[in-house]
């Protein structure tokens, strides 16, 4: 019997040992393509975002070996560790001596022991840069602050300013609302007064909305439904009263022009970013290794929003629901500096707003996939569903305060009736909101239904 290699001359593709010549020799094989374009590497400034090369997809993380122990469950020595600290800190009087008030330290021996526990035992949410440890932090800080919302809910609004009083003694004095409608006259002197601080603080408010929300007309749309907010809500708190061109020209404009301008300009270069994760050896010289350092606090990935109302229903509503809830986060801090006396720059106020965006920064993404991917995203991802809380129990904080304070002292935010322009372009507004959806997917839907009907009845009459 032959063999097969007598009966099939070898192909130009079948393997051939060390010693033996190739019979491929003569074949001409074409050149393998240029990377990026005309062999130029793509550039996030020059790209064209309707190709589909632009939109990145998710990978899965691969740990850098040399920094392996921290993404290596340590729970057993976390926890030994904090044991060890917190007898030291409870058994000796190094720190606090003995008869001295301890109850300051233990509330932040509390809080930092439910912090570690949210660190080690929490769910991961959508982000792994810096350490998924971190964005579980998050969560435990958000976690923290909704039950410090729930403990207020039940304490009158005196209580509560004796509370806020106790973290800082310079509260509990009352200050009156600033109101920037004075002098409205459009002068270089009065624009220059009205260029202050918050200004700047405008600007990098938006620049983090635009990180969150990546849609350049969603920024829009809520830029100019919170102006048309301060407007509606100024006979309330005398800090929404302002000019008309500081409204439109000064803040939107502007500040807020400027800083979803830079936000989404962030967002297109994240987004045809190579994202190449070398690990730590693996990089050589002391530029590249101090490179993949810094690295380590960008994203892992970006994934762009694309909201679409007009695509169906149901992202309609998730698209007004976002809405409300922005509205609704962007207008809290206001009232609750107003009842409980605390100035706009006060530090609890920062911090209130840096926390909102490093919760609203997970959370947006994973309404987006909970929205746009329900296979995969079978329920509402958990830092999406407690910010959704968190909102809500502030604005029920702030209605019982208020609603006490009309019924006792007949003072408060809620002390003046609402103008009837006000009432009128609510309800205007409201009936647009439900109009919409009406015209676009329920009028289509019905005579959908009907043409299946018609159908169906003249398949049985035949």
């Amino acid at each position: 019997m032959a063999s097969n290699a007598d009966e099939h001359p070898e192909s130009p593709t079948s393997p051939t040992s060390p010693n033996e010549e190739s019979d491929t020799q003569g074949v001409v094989t074409e050149p393998e393509p240029l990377p990026g374009l005309d062999g130029h590497p793509v550039r996030w400034y020059d790209a064209d975002r309707t190709e589909p090369y632009t939109r990145i997809t998710p990978f899965q993380e691969k740990h850098d070996t040399s920094v392996e122990f921290f993404y290596k469950p340590t729970t057993l020595t976390a926890l030994g560790v904090a044991l060890a600290i917190l007898a030291y800190i409870a058994t000796t009087e190094d720190v606090l001596r003995e008869g001295r008030d301890k109850r300051r330290l233990g509330v932040y021996a509390s809080l930092a022991a439910f912090l570690l526990f949210s660190v080690i035992q929490f769910r991961d949410g959508p982000f792994v840069r810096p350490h998924p440890a971190f964005w579980r932090a998050v969560l435990g800080i958000n976690l923290l602050y909704e039950l410090a919302l729930v403990f207020l809910l039940f304490q009158d609004l005196a209580s509560a300013r004796e509370m806020m009083k106790a973290l800082d003694p310079s509260l509990g004095v009352p200050m009156p609302e600033k109101s920037y409608a004075e002098d409205c006259s459009l002068t270089p002197r009065t624009i220059w007064d009205a260029m202050d601080i918050f200004c700047i603080a405008h600007t990098l408010g938006w620049l983090g909305k635009a990180l969150i929300l990546r849609d350049y007309w969603f920024c829009w749309i809520l830029s100019i439904a919170f102006e048309l907010a301060e407007y509606s809500l100024q006979h309330q708190l005398a800090n929404f009263a302002e000019c008309w061109w500081d409204h439109w020209i000064l803040d939107v404009l502007v500040c807020n022009w400027l800083g979803t301008y830079f936000g989404m300009k962030m967002c297109q270069y994240f987004e045809v970013k190579p994202y190449e994760w070398r690990g730590f050896r693996q990089s050589r010289g002391l530029r590249a290794k101090t490179q993949r350092v810094l690295s380590q606090f960008s994203p892992h990935d970006f994934t762009t929003f694309k909201w679409g109302t007009a695509t169906s229903f149901v992202h309609y509503i998730s698209v007004v629901a976002l809405l409300l809830v922005f509205l609704t986060a962007e207008l809290n801090p206001f009232y609750l500096k107003a009842l409980l006396w605390m100035k706009p720059d006060h530090p609890f106020v920062i911090m209130r707003l840096t926390f909102m965006f490093l919760c609203a920064v997970p959370a947006v993404r994973e309404l987006y996939q909970y929205i746009n991917d329900p296979r995969r995203a079978v329920r509402m991802g958990q830092h999406v569903w407690l910010l959704l809380a968190t909102v809500a129990t502030e604005l029920l904080v702030i209605f019982k305060w208020s609603v006490r304070l009309l019924r006792e002292e007949n003072s408060g935010p809620f002390a003046a009736p609402f103008p009837k322009t006000v009432k009128w372009g609510w309800s205007l507004g409201a009936f647009f909101v439900v109009l919409y959806p009406v015209v676009q997917f329920g009028i289509p839907a019905i005579r959908h239904y009907v043409r299946r009907s018609k159908r169906a009845t003249r398949v049985k009459t035949q």
